[in-house]
């Protein structure tokens, strides 16, 4: 009988296999007909990718925690080791190091310990010396320093007699903190006559540090406690330039242009009158040197040249100055236009026309050269209209 039993056991439990194994080809169809099928494959496969990621990270996990389990000294060892056993040498002390502090290319950069604090840089308010190198100019100067060019001038008075062209190597020149002009205090100074003809305030002059003037005790302004021959820096300050260029010479009367040097001219008759239309006085048409600046009192333009070059009369016109310049500007020549303009022709090698000679646009009046305080050859050309100096780039074409 018991045979029987575990019989029929075996075959039902078969007859389930088979119903099992019948039922999933009929659930798979349904899922196709509900069209579910791709979506169930998915689910699966992730779920399965799940699993196995799952697994992975258990069997690593386990894997690490017995490799360190495993470094550790077991305590089976130590019991081991017989009660009398003693070490043969103590163990070694660990090593100590010197932390250097140093930057290199391979470190990075790091921080030093600093002792002290380092205070940002005042503004000086003393005068500097600066000696004059070979290419420097008033202009290049002035940049140097942060000023502008009439500064240079205003503080080296006695030493450019404010002409830019006047600079040589070599010179000391005076270089203010600020822009302004430089004074030296004279008997008979009062304060209130200095300050107005500079431009400024008393005050501006009194309470500038580097001039070292203590109001409690400068005493009246009229008649202050100023030693004669102190220098003083007058911030803001302003004044005239002292030009030695040629002024406005009429042609009835030539003769005030004498105190400029021999080239002046006795007297003129009238002659050839300008069309108002001007050309270039030089083959080249740019500048080697200074251009425009009436602030840096350079009241033309240095036209580029070499030793020779023709130059040339920019309009008709009657010669009322032909001759060496005591000033600076070696040989002169001047043209009286007819019609309010005046030109100028500065630093010829060589002129060809004399005092009173009619000319016209194009002739050659002489040539480039680099006579006077000039520093190579250039002609220094000025306009002038109904007395007022002019900017040449605004009428030349």
């Amino acid at each position: 009988m018991p045979d029987d039993h575990l019989q029929s056991k075996n075959a039902a439990s078969k007859l389930g296999e088979t119903e099992s194994k019948s039922r999933l080809p009929g659930i798979w169809e349904g899922l196709t007909r509900a069209g579910l099928a791709n979506l169930t494959l998915r689910l699966g496969t992730h779920v399965l990718l799940v699993a196995l990621i799952l697994a992975l990270a258990w069997g690593l996990r386990a894997l690490y925690q017995r490799a360190q389990s495993s470094d550790l000294p077991s305590s089976n060892v130590f019991a081991a080791m017989p009660a009398t056993a003693t070490p043969t040498e103590a163990p070694a002390p660990m090593p100590t190091y010197a932390v250097q502090v140093e930057a290199t290319g391979s470190q990075g950069i790091l921080r030093n310990a600093r002792l002290h604090t380092d205070v940002p840089s005042r503004p000086r308010d003393e005068v500097l010396q600066y000696t004059v190198e070979a290419g420097d100019t008033v202009f290049g100067i002035a940049d140097k320093f942060g000023l502008k060019p009439e500064t240079i001038l205003w503080a080296n008075q006695f030493v450019l007699g404010d002409n830019p062209h006047n600079l040589r190597p070599g010179q000391k020149l005076n270089i203010l903190p600020l822009d302004g002009t430089y004074h030296r205090w004279s008997t008979g100074d009062g304060l209130n006559g200095v300050a107005k003809f500079f431009n400024v305030t008393p005050e501006d002059i009194i309470a500038y540090p580097g001039n070292r003037l203590d109001p409690t005790t400068i005493g009246d302004w009229a008649s202050p406690n100023i030693q004669a021959g102190t220098w003083l820096v007058i911030p803001g300050g302003r004044r005239e330039f002292v030009n030695w260029s040629a002024p406005a010479i009429p042609l009835d009367n030539p003769g005030v242009a004498k105190v400029l040097g021999p080239g002046a001219c006795a007297s003129v008759a009238s002659g050839a009158v300008g069309a108002g239309m001007f050309i270039w006085p030089a083959d080249n048409h740019y500048l080697s040197g200074f251009d425009w600046n009436p602030n840096a009192n350079h009241s033309g333009i240095d036209v580029d040249g070499d030793l020779g070059m023709p130059v040339y009369a920019v309009d008709n016109g009657v010669v009322v100055y032909a001759g060496w310049n005591n000033w600076g500007y070696g040989n002169v020549v001047v043209i009286n236009h007819g019609n309010g303009w005046q030109t100028l022709y500065a630093h010829l090698d060589q002129y060809y026309v004399s005092c009173g000679q009619s000319v016209y646009q194009t002739n050659i009046i002489g040539s480039i050269g680099s006579t006077g305080k000039s520093s190579g050859p250039h002609l220094h050309f000025e306009m002038m209209y109904n007395g007022t100096k002019v900017n040449p780039h605004d009428y030349l074409p």
